[in-house]
């Protein structure tokens, strides 16, 4: 599972964590190490670098490797954003059409507006917001877009059949800026009685209904000749649902020669160098296995690719690649494209590795009830890793971590491969100084000192054990997988790795392993988890609306649902200073219990896949007080930060002599537009 600060975690996660934002104030540019981390802010986000401090000391084999996986990761672009509207492609060539040839006055303020939206549909890889899933408009006039396109050069293409320029720009117009069309990404809960599918503007249905998909995924279940009871398939995972010309209910694989061929084949091409220098045959072979699955796109072959890769704990440079996460399917089934290129840091991999070791320690003292617990933890392999290139949903929002595979009989029967992203973490970090949300957002001096002297560290461990751990924790009952909890099942999921890990944080355990100083240090992680669940997130929802992203629900019924049920012992207050709103904690061992009392049920909710019991405690959750959502959104305008934070990748640059590659070279652009022009230059492969 990924984390989403987009586990994923995510870049959001890292907020949920700890409670730390990820933006600082606008200006401030260089750090102590003098390097430009921040280099854009648009909107609410801010985009920054990350460093591979370590390429210098790279072979060139290496080297290699990682450039071919690189090129690997950027050719999947169009996927991901093809997989969020169907509109995407066509409006994301307009854009480039009208960035790179229009003619008029590129000085003026709507230009500038009208930039401020490129970058944004750039950044969510279209025109819903990343995490929040709404649809976001241009803050121009539907008059001045027009006059873009008809003083652009538009590639004819784009035109339907008898589709003059005149005509083209009337219905590009309309499917920008009508709230009508395609008004949320993903909607992936319904209060109303709302069919999921239907309401979503997701590509991975047309043409059918929520019940349609559910009976046609029920049947493939039911009368799969070949299907394993101990190893369920991941049905849909990799493609589309649609109703044919016949109005026959089928699917459309994602593969070469079948749905997204033109950019799979461009995958597959580096993917075929990438064997030709992989590290080892381990190594060479799960690649080969990766580019079998492309081929074919069975999810047999999907299995054993997850198995072998997982299996693969020797390898420097490691790789995420494929149709992985379904937090974007209203209905959790259907993954999105992404892409991660690393390296193993060694020595911070030291701290995941001994986490690692004892996670049969940890499976054994959960608070969970025995039948849910495995007997025996197996093939659990965590390390710490520094980002090399970002692609698809990993980019440029990145994870912080990563727990994989997702099917939970590979991480019960051979294991799991966790990580956390240490340069990610660490561009975060400096890009932090001086935010001031500490300060304006703690109650005391006593909350603030926790957070410098621990706030760095229990963050990082939290995201440790959430994905070391938390994720590949417990076990499902015989029967039983993520298609019984339907839309609520991702929310359940990082709803229990939090748990798990904030259960743990606080063990005497940390403090043996020498993993934290002391046995209160843990206290800086819980007040920023609760602060942050609590109030600190409702900056990044719009006035009047619920909780809709799947890792703020999980944030929020953490926190709600621990101040509720200590409410008569007072062990978490909400107080009035100052005619501010503050979050104390009054009793940090007692929080714990309850985070533990929760963990017991929401592990016994996805045991046994019982829907009704995640409905009840996703949606209890998602609702907001308006009065304090709008104090939050007046302190945070003061601060002037952004609430999400995104990042340019690196460049790598091979050196040719007579053909061959001699070396690698690595740079860290600085302009984001400049990237993403590029990107479209060289990766759009799908029309």
């Amino acid at each position: 599972m990924k984390n989403y600060i987009f586990i994923i975690l995510s870049i959001m996660l890292f907020l949920s964590s700890c409670g730390h934002s990820p933006e600082k104030k606008a200006g401030k540019q260089k750090t102590q190490d003098d390097f430009e981390y921040v280099v854009d802010r648009f909107a609410d986000i801010e985009i920054m670098r990350y460093t591979v401090d370590e390429w210098d000391q790279l072979s060139l084999q290496q080297k290699t490797l990682l450039y071919y996986l690189s090129e690997a990761a950027l050719c999947g672009r169009d996927i991901l954003f093809d997989q969020h509207c169907k509109y995407n492609l066509e409006v994301k060539a307009t854009l480039y059409n009208i960035v790179t040839t229009y003619s008029g006055d590129k000085t003026n303020d709507n230009w500038h507006d009208f930039m401020v939206y490129v970058k944004r549909f750039w950044f969510s890889s279209g025109m819903h917001h990343h995490y929040g899933n709404e649809k976001f408009y241009p803050g121009i006039s539907q008059d001045y877009f027009k006059s873009l396109v008809n003083n652009a050069t538009i590639d004819s293409t784009l035109f339907l059949e008898n589709e003059d320029k005149l005509s083209f720009a009337l219905r590009i117009t309309d499917i920008i800026f009508n709230s009508n069309i395609a008004p949320f990404k993903s909607v992936q809960d319904a209060p109303r009685g709302e069919d999921l599918v239907t309401a979503s503007a997701v590509n991975f249905y047309d043409g059918v209904t929520q019940r349609e998909v559910e009976d046609f995924y029920a049947n493939r279940k039911k009368n799969d000749k070949h299907a394993h009871p101990e190893h369920p398939a991941s049905y849909g995972l990799n493609s589309k649902v649609v109703r044919n010309e016949n109005g026959k209910v089928e699917e459309m694989v994602y593969k070469m020669d079948g749905l997204y061929s033109k950019a799979i084949e461009r995958i597959i091409f580096n993917l075929e160098k990438a064997v030709s220098v992989a590290e080892n045959d381990l190594q060479k072979t799960h690649i080969q296995k990766l580019i079998e699955y492309y081929q074919s796109g069975d999810l047999k072959t999907w299995d054993d690719y997850n198995v072998l890769w997982v299996s693969d704990v020797d390898s420097h440079v490691d790789y995420v690649n494929g149709f992985i996460e379904v937090y974007a399917d209203p209905l959790g089934r259907k993954a999105s494209w992404e892409a991660l290129v690393n390296l193993k840091d060694v020595e911070n991999s030291k701290r995941t590795g001994l986490i690692a070791k004892n996670a049969q320690w940890f499976e054994d003292h959960s608070p969970i009830d025995d039948i849910y617990k495995k007997k025996e933890v197996k093939g659990v392999s965590a390390k710490v890793i520094n980002a090399v290139q970002l692609g698809g949903d990993c980019y440029p929002a990145s994870p912080l971590g990563i727990n994989l595979p997702n099917a939970d009989w590979i991480r019960k029967e051979v294991g799991s491969k966790s990580v956390t992203i240490q340069n990610v973490m660490h561009a975060y970090d400096m890009a932090e100084l001086e935010s001031g949300l500490v300060h304006e957002f703690y109650y005391s001096d006593y909350e603030i000192k926790l957070a410098e002297q621990y706030g760095s560290l229990t963050r990082k461990l939290q995201v440790d054990l959430h994905e070391c751990l938390g994720h590949g924790s417990g076990q499902t009952m015989s029967g039983v997988d993520e298609s019984n909890l339907s839309n609520f099942y991702s929310t359940i999921e990082e709803t229990r790795a939090d748990l798990f890990s904030l259960y743990f944080i606080a063990d005497p355990k940390m403090v043996e392993l020498g993993l934290l100083p002391n046995e209160e240090a843990y206290y800086a992680c819980y007040y920023k988890y609760i602060t942050n669940g609590f109030m600190l997130q409702l900056n990044r929802i719009d006035s009047g609306s619920v909780i809709k992203q799947t890792h703020m629900q999980n944030r929020s019924i953490i926190a709600r649902w621990c101040y509720e049920q200590g409410k008569a012992e007072k062990v978490i207050e909400v107080v009035d200073k100052n005619g501010k709103t503050y979050i104390v904690i009054n009793d940090y061992e007692k929080l714990r219990e309850l985070m533990g009392k929760l963990l017991q049920e929401v592990q016994r909710i996805k045991s046994t896949g019982n829907y009704v019991a995640a409905k009840k405690l996703v949606e209890t959750y998602v609702t907001i007080d308006p009065d304090l959502h709008q104090e939050i959104k007046n302190r945070y305008a003061l601060l002037d930060v952004a609430p999400y934070g995104g990042f340019i990748n690196p460049v790598l640059l091979p050196v040719k002599k007579n053909g061959e590659i001699i070396d690698v070279k690595i740079n860290y652009p600085t302009d984001y537009v400049e990237q993403m022009l590029r990107y479209e230059q060289d990766y759009h492969f799908l029309k």
